[in-house]
């Protein structure tokens, strides 16, 4: 967990505030299981009475202003990212899942699927949507060859993102 990147502090300070027991994994700890090395996560959040969560943050803007005009629910992750939690998820066994939380940065104004549920921390609002990591490796498609990056297509990715407290 690096507290200097706005979109894990965000989330950090929005489990504090629900007071759900959690660690953060310091990524400079580089962990080797069987001469491998395993991507990292960023928390273990042990939510009240439900399965455990590995948590890899995922922080984008919404909308997004790129290139090709605004876009939204941003959702691309590397293949690194989904092959470490899935593999995080064996080491760990029964009891834990791993999970993306997508923490987006509410840029501009939003329509009323996000604004009402704006946490906002350090004078910015944000938004916060979950998704198995299997759910999502079911469902994606390769993004980027050059950078080893897949995603999901947005209409896809909102039927399967919840709200962070929804299990």
């Amino acid at each position: 967990m690096r507290r200097h990147i706005h979109y894990e502090a965000a989330f950090e300070d929005y489990i504090r505030l629900r007071a759900w027991p959690y660690i953060s994994v310091n990524e400079q700890k580089k962990v080797i299981f069987d001469g491998a090395r395993i991507k990292s996560f960023d928390f273990i959040v042990y939510r009240p009475g439900k399965t455990a969560w590995l948590v890899d943050i995922k922080g984008r803007k919404f909308p997004y202003d790129g290139k090709q005009g605004r876009r939204y629910w941003e959702n691309w992750v590397t293949q690194e990212d989904l092959d470490g939690l899935r593999e995080w998820e064996g080491v760990f066994g029964e009891g834990f899942e791993p999970v993306f939380v997508f923490v987006y940065w509410l840029t501009a104004a939003v329509n009323d699927i996000l604004a009402p549920d704006a946490h906002v921390f350090r004078d910015r609002s944000y938004a916060f949507a979950w998704v198995s990591a299997n759910d999502y490796a079911a469902h994606a498609r390769r993004r980027s060859p050059k950078w080893d990056t897949v995603s999901v297509p947005s209409q896809e990715f909102r039927r399967l993102i919840r709200h962070i407290d929804e299990a």
